[in-house]
Parts: structure tokens; sequence; C-alpha cells
């Protein structure tokens, strides 16, 4: 006979309690872990993109002919700055919506390139302050704090001096050309046809 323990033998209290330990804190890091990606998922989803704000912004026409202040906000969907200021642009706009235009125009459509150049954007994110007769009082570039750009357009509804009138932070550079591409002069149309 063998001293060996047989291959099917019950386990050892020891090692029970072992297990039991190891499948317990299983499942207490599971339970976390779950807790923590439903959370997650919970404040991603509440956050609003600059791509959304785009969407639903006023058009510049519009804009210029209501007789309300407005902000200009030139922007792009890859701007990282552009995206982290877009949850505290949308509760801004959501407390001024009344008294105030918010115009999103995407730095990657050449139809805005002549207000580019007019307002000599280089960088976005880049906000341009409108009187409500559509004249430029002031401007801000970059990662502008949420309490920076709340007092500046509280100042503009009220028809006040900005306080923040030339803020600047963080910009993403803007890589579309800036300057008009060089078109064929129209008088050479017939030279390229043959007869």
């Amino acid at each position: 006979m063998t001293t060996e323990a047989p291959v099917n033998s019950p386990a050892k209290p020891e090692s029970t309690f072992g297990a039991r330990l190891r499948n317990f804190l299983i499942v207490i890091v599971a339970i976390a872990l779950s807790v923590a990606l439903v959370l997650g998922l919970r404040t991603e989803g509440s956050s609003i993109s600059v791509a959304e704000l785009g969407k639903t912004s006023t058009p510049l026409d519009v804009a210029l002919s209501n007789g309300k202040p407005s902000i200009v906000e030139f922007y792009a969907d890859w701007c990282t700055v552009c995206q982290k200021m877009a949850p505290d642009m949308a509760k801004i706009e959501q407390q001024y919506a009344e008294k105030a235009n918010f115009v999103m125009l995407n730095v990657d459509n050449n139809k805005w390139l002549p207000e580019m150049l007019k307002y000599r954007v280089d960088g976005i994110p880049h906000f341009v302050f409108l009187t409500k007769d559509g004249k430029a009082i002031a401007q801000a570039i970059g990662d502008i704090p949420r309490t920076v750009m709340a007092s500046n357009v509280d100042a503009l509804v009220t028809d006040s001096p900005l306080p923040y009138a030339q803020a600047s932070g963080k910009t993403s550079k803007v890589s579309t050309p800036v300057a008009p591409t060089a078109q064929d002069d129209p008088r050479s149309h017939g030279s390229q046809v043959v007869k």
C-alpha cells in the first residue's frame, strides 16, 4: 500500500478557507470594477461634444441680424482644447441663450476662410465677442477658464467693458491655409483649347 493520498480525496480545511477567501476577493474586485465602469460611462455620456455644439449653434447670418450680442467660436472637431472647453461652453450657452448668440465656425470648412482672415485666426479655439450691431470688441484665444468666459459673456450682454478682453490660453494650431488659394487668370481660360 502507498502512503500517498488518493487523487479524489476531500480538500483539507485550510485550503478550503483559502479558496473561499480568494473567491470573495475576486467578487469584491469585480463589483468595484463594475461600479467604476458604470460611473465612467455615465459621466462620459453626459458630456457634450464640440461637434454637437456646432450643430446647434446660431448661424452667423442670423446672429449678425437679430440684434443680440454674439460670441463667435472658431473650432475644429479634432481640437483637444475645443473638446475640453465644450461642456463649459454648453453651460454658459444654456445660461445666456436668451440674451446672446453662440456661433460656431469650423476652421476645416473653407466657407469660413474670409472670417478667419478678418479675425486673424491662427489658433483655436478662437473667440470673438461681437456687439449687437456686429462690431468685434474683443477676442479670447485658447483654453479659457469658465469663470473668465462667463465674466466676458456677462459683460457683453450687459453692454459693459469686458474684464478679460484679450485673454489667451493653450491653443491648437490651425493647419488649414488662411490665405485664398491661387486661381487661374480668367483671361487665360481659352488658352488651353487646342484648335
